[in-house]
């Protein structure tokens, strides 16, 4: 008998359960499974709700199809019917500057253009922001081995590129602030191809033409892909494959502890709980905690990722009280605008079935670690500004069928420059301590694909795969 208990009932801790279930299956092991989670449901950031024919989410609204883990995932629990993809027609970004939505130009990959034609023509940069970005052509190489996104970007592609497009991008991904950034953590692809072909321009140019603009998994799914009935079917179709009485919801851990040759976890219940493996599947800053008379070394290094707080807030209208075309995604807010939003998207716009016919699901972002103040307001005040600046892009002035708020303290995890050595330091203290893993969000990739891929690998270690 394998004794294991996840620690966290979120995505990442679910994944490590189930294949911890699928291993053990595989390789004939008895398994002793338990997952403790301290809230009133599984799931953890993602929640969806359904309201007045309309379908929320709360926390992220789709996974990467590129990143393979959490496609693979959804296969193997035989849930890829239930997929939706994005729907093409309108796969458009929109940036506000000055005023108003200009579209980001066609091509233009994150942080710099793929082809140039639209790049010319694009109302978002001045002539001079585009012939800085045309230095890139003719810039020598880097040489440090990590630096910070807004540096990177500066140093290749101007001031105007960062705080245009790479800031606001950035800060919908990770809520971060990019001079904060790293980018050997978050964007390694932009760093290997400046090493490899010197000019990221040039290089983007190559890798376009090389390969069609879709998603790795193939032309049947979109590059981002969710669920016909939001992202909370992932946690529903994991919970549902693991043994009966598996996860307990309302039970928080208060500390693990070596005792035995294996680990005692003691719970807010008083029942404490004895493991060979656990599988510490919480935000860095609580497994801090847990592990801080285990090892005190490992405790300060995880407790030095830094979180942001954030915050959602969705609106519901009829179609007819935006005069905005919605011809897109959604938009991005440069923190240089002076606005509350860091970015909305539109919702129904971007995945059938959010909203009933005739209607809009628009959803806002604020908060993240360039605005964290927002957060100090109550819902009513959050949400009020929020509509303001959507009266300000989208042009709707009328009342919204319901604004609902949801807010996240010290969910994201920064990946500050030098991330990824503490994030070895950490794997190295972990070493030492046999049956203790970690998973999730805060080490190596903050999408719920990259949380699947920790998650299974924290697993497989477990049942020593």
């Amino acid at each position: 008998m394998t004794r294991v208990v996840v620690i966290g009932g979120g995505v990442a801790g679910l994944a490590a359960a189930y294949r911890a279930v699928e291993i053990a299956r595989e390789r004939g092991v008895a398994l002793d499974l338990r997952v403790l989670e301290a809230r009133a449901r599984l799931g953890g950031t993602i929640e969806s709700v359904r309201t007045d024919g309309f379908l929320l989410e709360t926390g992220p609204d789709s996974f990467l199809s590129e990143k393979p883990w959490a496609l693979a995932l959804v296969r193997r629990l035989g849930i890829e019917d239930r997929l939706v993809r994005t729907d093409d027609r309108f796969r458009k970004t929109f940036v506000w500057h000055r005023g108003r939505l200009h579209p980001l130009p066609d091509g233009f990959q994150l942080l710099a253009p793929t082809r140039l034609v639209p790049f010319v023509a694009s109302s978002l940069f001045s002539w001079p922001g585009k012939l800085r970005m045309g230095l890139d052509l003719i810039l020598p190489r880097g040489v440090a081995d990590d630096e910070s996104l807004g540096a990177f970007v500066r140093r290749r592609l101007g001031a105007e590129a960062l705080d245009r497009v790479a800031q606001p991008l950035v800060a919908g991904i990770y809520t971060a602030d990019p001079d904060d950034l790293s980018l050997a953590a978050t964007m390694p692809r932009f760093l290997e191809l400046e090493r490899r072909e010197r000019s990221l321009i040039l290089a983007m140019w190559r890798a376009a033409r090389r390969t069609p603009v879709q998603g790795a998994s193939g032309a049947r799914w979109s590059l981002f892909v969710t669920f016909e009935n939001g992202m909370e079917e992932l946690v529903g179709a994991l919970a549902e494959r693991l043994p009966a009485g598996a996860a307990s919801i309302h039970r928080r851990v208060v500390g693990v502890e070596r005792a035995d040759g294996a680990w005692r976890i003691a719970t807010s219940d008083g029942e404490p709980l004895h493991a060979d493996h656990v599988i510490i599947a919480s935000e860095s800053h609580v497994a801090s905690r847990l592990v801080r008379y285990v090892d005190p070394a490992l405790a300060t290094l995880l407790a030095e990722i830094p979180y942001s707080s954030a915050a959602t807030i969705s609106f519901g209208w009829r179609r007819d009280a935006i005069p905005h075309p919605l011809d897109g995604f959604g938009f991005v807010v440069p923190r240089t605008e002076g606005k509350a939003l860091l970015a909305a998207t539109f919702s129904s716009v971007k995945y059938p079935g959010r909203a009933p016919d005739g209607h809009v699901l628009i959803r806002a972002f604020v908060g993240g670690a360039l605005n964290a103040r927002i957060l100090d307001e109550d819902d009513a005040a959050l949400a009020a500004l929020a509509r303001r600046d959507l009266h300000d892009a989208l042009g709707v002035t009328a009342e919204p069928l319901f604004a609902r708020v949801a807010r996240w303290p010290a969910s994201m995890p920064q990946y500050r420059v030098g991330h990824l050595a503490r994030i070895e330091t950490i794997e190295r203290r972990l070493a030492t301590l046999p049956g203790l893993h970690l998973a999730g969000g805060a080490y190596r990739g903050v999408g719920i694909a990259d949380c699947v891929h920790s998650a299974e690998t924290a697993a497989a270690r477990a049942l020593g795969v």
